[in-house]
């Protein structure tokens, strides 16, 4: 199974320039806990919700998300198989992959997508427990 066939398509997202709050309103409004950041369709950084609150609150002086995001972001093509997605989120202890073609975000791939689908049941629950060893 491809990550094209469970992946998010409808992907909210931010800019560098975008403020925290903004941010944080999408986050809100979509019951999401990461956005990724663009810069005309190629993905820059993710910022979470723990970056807003730790960074954040940090940074006192933060005016902007490219001040608190994540800049080395992972990805992944849409033609990759969801066992490649689960083994890239369990290397990098992630539980969201922007999926990228031609340099552009064309969805997001959660560790949720991957149990949705009855295949790839069982790769989920190895990638999440290999990311979970860490914490």
């Amino acid at each position: 199974m491809k990550v094209r066939e469970v992946m998010s398509t409808n992907v909210a997202c931010c800019t560098g320039q975008d403020s925290m709050e903004t941010a944080a309103d999408k986050m809100e409004s979509l019951n999401v806990g990461a956005i990724p950041v663009v810069n005309k369709g190629q993905v820059i950084g993710m910022v979470t919700d723990r970056d807003l609150a730790i960074r954040g609150v940090a940074h006192n002086g933060a005016e902007n998300i490219s001040q608190v995001m994540s800049q080395n972001v992972v990805t992944i093509s849409p033609d990759a198989s969801v066992e490649e997605a689960a083994a890239l989120m369990a290397q990098h202890q992630i539980r969201r992959l922007p999926v990228v073609e031609d340099g552009q975000l064309v969805g997001m791939l959660s560790i949720g997508d991957l149990s949705v689908n009855e295949l790839s049941n069982e790769t989920a629950g190895v990638a999440l427990t290999d990311i979970s060893k860490n914490f």
